[in-house]
């Protein structure tokens, strides 16, 4: 009889993170040896410990250097402590990697009740996961109001969208669904919906579908077994990823990947739970199905179908189960649940594990992405003023300032309603004024010197804040209209 052909070694980075983090860790790479998955690990540092050396991104370089040498990481939870640093260890490593899907998987398991049970719910949401809100960029424009920039690309939506589909046909999933509040957000929402609709027709194998995000929540919870696979944005996909998880058990047992075209990265989704670290009662299902994800990643389908396989038998029979998941007042410690797994490897539960396959993941160029415009116009400006002057008192500053220019002032908007020319209606107003400015004649040409004119009479009188060109491509309106304006 010929043998069964072994997958190479691999080298992955263990980020074992802080609070339950490395006892998870270690439950998982013990479940990982007896399965025989062929991994060597290679340990680094990143989260609290990394942040009390000073390092404001929580990541350290070492860390850095050992996924990109590796390619694969596994990480347990990271806090970010309170008091140092800045920016979240886990937004950093998956900017830096450019790990622009995040999946999560979400699975009615054996043994885990839930008022759920029973409905058959076997999906995945993939989210965007470095553009949109998550992009950081933030700014308070005045004392009092603030400012996060929505940036989403076309090529940012379409690969996001193309992983999608790339792994509903890797698991053979048929339906697919991108949600978006494009009602809304008509711009940024609006271009994963179009990108959408462009590429559907590629994938004739796959039925695509859109729905409105918050009616994607109301479904969730009215008949979540109706999906498939759902893609959304980034900060859509966070909000809803969990409320999924819910559904199943909670984040206690949610995997999740984040991927890229050169790395990828498993993490177990629930947070650090500082109050029972050390203690030996840690659940490790959530990192131990992540790592099922990673062997997946890699081509070791036949390991992570036996570790798979073995934590569904553990959770049917209710043996030896943490406290998160045991009936109440019957939790096992790590090591217990742990040994459990093992002794469970080879066996098989009532549950069957999909028929996986490896993602045929397009590759994105390093060039910078550029979509030309047939034409090009100018429109106008929008100048954003801190004023505490009345609309009206505004306005004529505005007007004067602008008499004799190539720009003539058409409204004043606060907080995306027009208050000049009133409209009738009733609206409370901050400090924050966006002044629509429209040119008066010829819209072609660049108007550097006019529009420096106009800033510098603006300068003279008003405290603003930043300027956005209102421009028109290929003869459509590349800009929104605020509440009111005709």
């Amino acid at each position: 009889m010929d043998a069964v052909p072994q997958t190479p070694r691999i080298t992955v980075t263990a980020i074992p993170g802080d609070g339950i983090g490395p006892e998870v860790m270690r439950a998982t790479q013990r479940i990982l040896a007896a399965a025989g998955a062929r991994i060597d690990w290679e340990e680094a540092e990143a989260g609290a410990a990394a942040f009390r050396k000073g390092i404001a991104t929580g990541c350290p370089q070492e860390t850095l250097d050992s996924i990109e040498r590796t390619g694969v990481a596994l990480k347990g939870p990271l806090e970010t402590a309170l008091g140092y640093g800045e920016k979240s260890a886990n937004v950093t490593l998956r900017k830096f990697f450019e790990l622009y899907g995040n999946i999560r998987p979400v699975r009615e398991l054996p043994g885990i009740r839930t008022p759920f049970s029973g409905r058959g719910i076997d999906l995945v949401i993939v989210r965007e996961n470095v553009e949109d809100l998550y992009a950081g960029i933030e700014y308070l424009q005045t004392p009092s109001v603030a400012q996060c920039l929505k940036l989403m690309s076309e090529p940012g939506c379409e690969r996001i969208l193309r992983l999608a589909y790339a792994l509903a046909r890797a698991e053979g999933r048929t339906r697919l669904a991108c949600s978006t509040k494009a009602n809304i957000m008509k711009t940024t929402e609006g271009l994963m919906k179009r990108v959408f609709e462009r590429i559907a027709p590629e994938y004739p194998d796959i039925a695509p579908s859109h729905l409105i995000i918050d009616n994607c929540a109301h479904q969730l919870v009215i008949a979540p077994e109706q999906f498939e696979l759902i893609v959304t944005s980034n900060m859509n996909g966070d909000i809803i990823s969990d409320l999924a998880a819910g559904l199943v058990g909670g984040l206690g047992i949610a995997p999740s990947s984040n991927v890229g075209d050169r790395v990828a990265m498993f993490e177990a989704v629930h947070g650090s739970a500082p109050q029972i670290a050390g203690k030996g009662l840690a659940n490790p299902t959530a990192l131990l199905l992540s790592a099922v994800m990673l062997l997946r990643h890699v081509g070791d389908f036949a390991a992570a179908e036996r570790v798979e396989q073995a934590v569904f038998v553990t959770l049917q029979e209710g043996r030896n189960l943490t406290g998160d998941i045991a009936p109440k007042g019957e939790g096992a410690g790590t090591d217990a649940f742990t040994d459990q797994v093992i002794a469970n490897l080879g066996r098989g539960s009532d549950v069957p594990s999909r028929a996986y396959h490896a993602i045929d993941m397009s590759k994105w160029t390093d060039r910078t992405w550029h979509r030309r415009a047939d034409s090009r116009e100018l429109v106008g400006l929008d100048v954003f003023i801190e004023s505490e002057r009345e609309p009206a008192a505004l306005a004529a500053g505005l007007e004067a300032a602008a008499a004799g220019t190539a720009f003539a002032l058409k409204m004043l908007s606060n907080r995306g309603t027009q208050v000049w020319p009133p409209t009738g209606g009733h609206s409370f107003r901050v400090d924050h004024f966006q002044c629509r400015f429209v040119l008066r004649g010829n819209r072609a040409g660049n108007y550097g010197p006019e529009i420096a004119e106009l800033m510098r009479r603006v300068s003279a009188e008003h405290q603003w804040m930043h300027v956005e060109k209102l421009q028109r491509f290929d003869g459509a309106d590349a800009f929104a209209k605020a509440q009111g304006e005709s």
